[in-house]
């Protein structure tokens, strides 16, 4: 069921509104300023607060003719906090904010003289004498790693896609076709010259535009950009939730690849990841010296598999932190998409715990009510503000209604990975075909559920990392089985219901795991198989994008028609796709074994010729070349329930794609 998006949000915030206090004395160190106003604190506090990076953080000023920043800092247990920095050679005494008199627990106020590129961060003292040296929750730009420190930056940008942002909510929308490039900045490709180094998102932009434009990708999906201390997290263990990283370049430099994207009419999403953070000590850990962001209780703030903390859902201060920084990035950087890590950790007390090490909600249950209040006030939020943008949860559970509108008790994403799917298509497809006919259901299950959410059929980063083995290395026999069997895997991913992701590398097979510390192996396009590979998926993506069956109806079962399910013996699906014209059908036939089937009957809905438009086994797809030339001709004779019916040959190991004409 697709579900309907509605802006029933409620409207967030208004622009930053500068409120001076009365009386300043400006030979004070810290001048007393604020840009909140008592409706920006009720906000807050209530938990409705969705554009706080207008007013937290640091903000170039100028005022009285002075220029200097802003900062502002919700600290509500610290008893003094002070900005620190290279200004002030690092003295926590000479710059401590004013605590607001309210109960908002925000230290604010303006340093004059200070300037775009200053280094710093807090100072916090803790309610028992403890001390913190900080990061800015709400830096927009930190120093490169190991250094650890936040710069006062802007995120001004004279962007020119203006055109793409009208259009897309039509390119965007979930009957439109959807096909993802997964793509982990620093790892993509690298200076030949000097390969340790990694390339800023300007210099990505240069071949990765032009990459996805000839592959036919409709969508980049960047793997976490947000600020990590850690590389080999691969940007997951997050510290600076609303600064761009710097290992890719300045904020500006992010900005410029998703607008050189938006000008080629590529969509862009942003893994985002509000489930955990680490315990590194500038970072989001104790920030106040108390529980701040994290949940107090460890058995709802730690996470056991990850080594790090869990946000405290149930705070209405850190709803508004979050969903603001969800907000921020579709704002000031005009992402398409935000795709959630890990949804499934964030709904169950029990995930990856006993139950008898896991705690309950008020009502005896595993559910984090919390975190499905903050999940359906933040798709609320998105929807509510931003037309064409969609929000995709990577959630692995049964949980109900992923996909749902809020308004009938769904969490409202706009899409859900498809793991089921996933974990039992690799399954199938690692089996030797010989013993295929036991395991038919592996393939044939998925259409039992594939249209209670909207979901995105995925072969991520996480399947070729940790000893699982790259793609090409699932697939059984020899050289040419192995290749044979992932170009009818991905042909497969392409015909079956639902958005499409792929992780780089994948669509040339490459021959090891991904490595996040050095470039992709391109020098293996030298070789036919895997060019050839790179060519099935290359044409994959336009006839996806061509052919209205293969995604007008990518959610809902008036898209698809199971033609055979059941030629266990042979090991052969076939299935209709449909769009909203009959003219549009499409017969695709699965052959998973490495044996010919010639005069191969299928049924077929219509009397007109069919023709192969799409073939596996392709030559040029480094197949044996075994196809159907010219127009098919059918018998007036009905089969698989169908009222006409043609005879094919089945290539070997392929998947053959029919089109009336």
């Amino acid at each position: 069921m697709v579900a309907a998006r509605k802006a029933s949000a409620k409207p967030l915030a208004k622009k930053a509104v500068e409120v001076t206090l009365p009386s300043i004395d400006k030979s004070l160190p810290v001048w007393p300023y604020s840009l909140f106003t008592d409706y920006d604190v009720d906000l807050f506090l209530v938990g409705k607060h969705f554009r706080l990076y207008e007013k937290m953080g640091s903000h170039l000023l100028t005022i009285e003719n002075t220029v200097g920043a802003y900062f502002s800092v919700w600290a509500p247990n610290a008893i003094r906090v002070s900005v620190v920095g290279d200004f002030n050679d690092w003295n926590n005494t000479a710059h401590s904010l004013n605590k607001r008199w309210d109960k908002s627990g925000i230290w604010e106020g303006f340093i004059p003289n200070l300037k775009k590129g200053d280094v710093y961060k807090y100072f916090v003292k803790g309610f028992d004498e403890s001390e913190h040296l900080k990061g800015d929750p709400f830096a927009v730009r930190w120093e490169h790693p190991p250094q650890t420190a936040c710069i006062i930056w802007d995120t001004d940008y004279s962007w020119k896609d203006k055109p793409w942002l009208s259009k897309r909510p039509k390119i965007n929308a979930l009957n439109q076709p959807i096909s993802v490039y997964e793509l982990h900045l620093g790892s993509w490709q690298r200076d030949p010259n000097e390969p340790e180094r990694v390339l800023n998102c300007r210099e990505v932009a240069a071949a990765l535009v032009p990459y996805i434009l000839e592959m036919g990708f409709t969508h980049v999906e960047l793997m976490p950009i947000m600020e990590f201390p850690y590389f080999p997290s691969w940007g997951y263990q997050i510290t600076g939730y609303y600064g761009a990283s710097s290992r890719y370049g300045s904020p500006q430099d992010l900005m410029y690849l998703i607008e050189e994207l938006h000008k080629a009419n590529i969509a862009v999403i942003l893994d985002w990841v509000p489930s955990h953070f680490p315990g590194d000590r500038h970072g989001l850990y104790e920030f106040d010296g108390t529980h701040l962001y994290e949940h107090a209780d460890m058995r709802k703030g730690f996470h056991p598999d990850w080594k790090s903390y869990i946000f405290n859902y149930d705070r209405n201060e850190v709803r508004s932190f979050l969903i603001s920084n969800a907000l921020f990035w579709l704002d000031k950087y005009h992402a398409d998409g935000l795709r959630v890590d890990a949804v499934a950790s964030m709904l169950y007390f029990n995930f990856s715990r006993e139950d008898d090490d896991a705690a309950t909600n008020e009502y005896g249950g595993s559910e984090n009510l919390g975190a499905i209040q903050f999940l359906q006030d933040l798709n609320i939020a998105v929807y509510g503000n931003f037309d064409g943008v969609q929000t995709i949860a990577e959630e692995s559970s049964t949980y109900h209604g992923v996909t749902h509108p809020v308004h009938e008790g769904g969490l409202g994403f706009g899409m859900k990975w498809m793991m089921g799917w996933m974990n039992d298509t690799l399954k199938y497809f690692k089996i030797d075909p010989i013993e295929r006919k036991h395991h038919q259901n592996l393939l044939s299950f998925s259409m039992t559920y594939a249209f209670t959410e909207n979901f995105m059929v995925p072969f991520s980063h996480d399947e070729v990392v940790h000893g699982k083995s790259p793609m090409l290395y699932k697939m059984p026999g020899d050289e040419w089985q192995k290749f044979a069997n992932l170009r009818a895997l991905y042909s497969y991913m392409y015909t079956h219901p639902g958005a499409k992701l792929l992780f780089m590398g994948n669509e040339f097979s490459d021959t090891n795991e991904w490595n996040f510390t050095q470039s992709l192996d391109w020098h293996l396009l030298q070789y036919p198989p895997h060019k050839g590979m790179q060519e099935t998926v290359k044409a994959l993506n336009f006839l996806y994008k061509k052919e209205p069956a293969m995604y007008h109806f990518n959610f809902s079962y008036e898209g698809f028609e199971w033609l055979d399910a059941d030629n266990r013996d042979e090991s052969v699906f076939v299935y209709m796709r449909k769009g909203l014209k009959a003219k549009d059908t499409l017969v695709i036939a699965l052959n998973l074994t490495p044996v010919v089937r010639e005069n191969y009957k299928i049924g077929v809905p219509f009397k007109t010729k069919w023709k192969e438009i799409f073939n596996s086994d392709d030559i040029i797809y480094y197949g044996s070349g075994i196809n159907n030339k010219g127009d098919v001709i059918p018998f007036e004779e009905g089969y698989n329930n169908q009222q006409f019916s043609i005879s094919v040959t089945l290539p070997p190991l392929a998947v053959i794609i029919f089109k009336s004409k």
